[in-house]
């Protein structure tokens, strides 16, 4: 076990590409969860109908922020506390009246098992240019604010897989690459560019990397 890792950044945009049951993210409470084992585990089981249908999504109203469980109701014909599922009652939530069928012995439910946990929502995303100084090349891309750089020059990685070979600079000075965008004085004017109705992609503050003569990596 590596101690003190940092967890995994998502954004938004990134869990909804894993919408189908064969490749089922969802989030909520400020985590991602992958729950395409149990689109497996559950396969062609009416009950995942209403998860499915929310694949890619985040579904933190279906909770309670403070218990962190299904949110409940009082049941108007039985004044029992029952969970409130307007969307359909899905796996692992009980059936308002005893059902012999029903089986509860499926252990943790699903959004208590840690074992679909795979990272963490990003509360704010923003958009950075870099800049190639060597080919010239732009590249505006989507990252995480609680990112470091290290961690978004992973995600540049897929356009340049030499990106590890470069010094990268803010405004003539080089970036700590072990401190967020904020940490490193690169301010976050989206809002901003928001009120003055801007283009974000024309006016974005760019990221340059320079090229190091001693490569050492391939």
């Amino acid at each position: 076990m590596v101690l003190n890792a940092r967890p995994k950044y998502f954004t938004p945009n990134e869990v909804s590409v894993h919408n189908t049951t064969d490749d089922l993210w969802v989030s909520f409470l400020g985590k991602v969860y992958n729950l395409t084992p149990l689109c497996e585990k559950y396969a062609g089981d009416v009950l995942m109908k209403p998860i499915i249908l929310s694949a890619g999504k985040d579904i933190s109203h279906w909770f309670d922020p403070k218990t962190k469980d299904i949110r409940t109701h009082v049941d108007p014909q039985t004044n029992c506390i029952i969970p409130y599922c307007p969307n359909g009652r899905f796996v692992h939530i009980p059936p308002p009246y005893p059902d012999t069928d029903w089986a509860n012995d499926f252990g943790r439910p699903w959004w208590r098992d840690e074992a679909y946990l795979v990272g963490i929502l990003s509360q704010k995303t923003r958009l950075i240019k870099i800049i190639n100084t060597l080919t010239s090349q732009e590249q505006v891309i989507e990252v995480c604010s609680e990112e470091i750089m290290t961690e978004i020059q992973d995600r540049y990685m897929k356009y340049n897989a030499h990106a590890g070979s470069y010094t990268w600079k803010y405004d003539g000075k080089n970036l700590d690459m072990h401190k967020t965008l904020q940490e490193n004085c690169i301010e976050d004017e989206d809002n901003e560019f928001y009120e003055l109705s801007m283009n974000d992609d024309t006016y974005l503050q760019p990221i340059h990397l320079y090229f190091n003569d001693d490569l050492t990596e391939a």
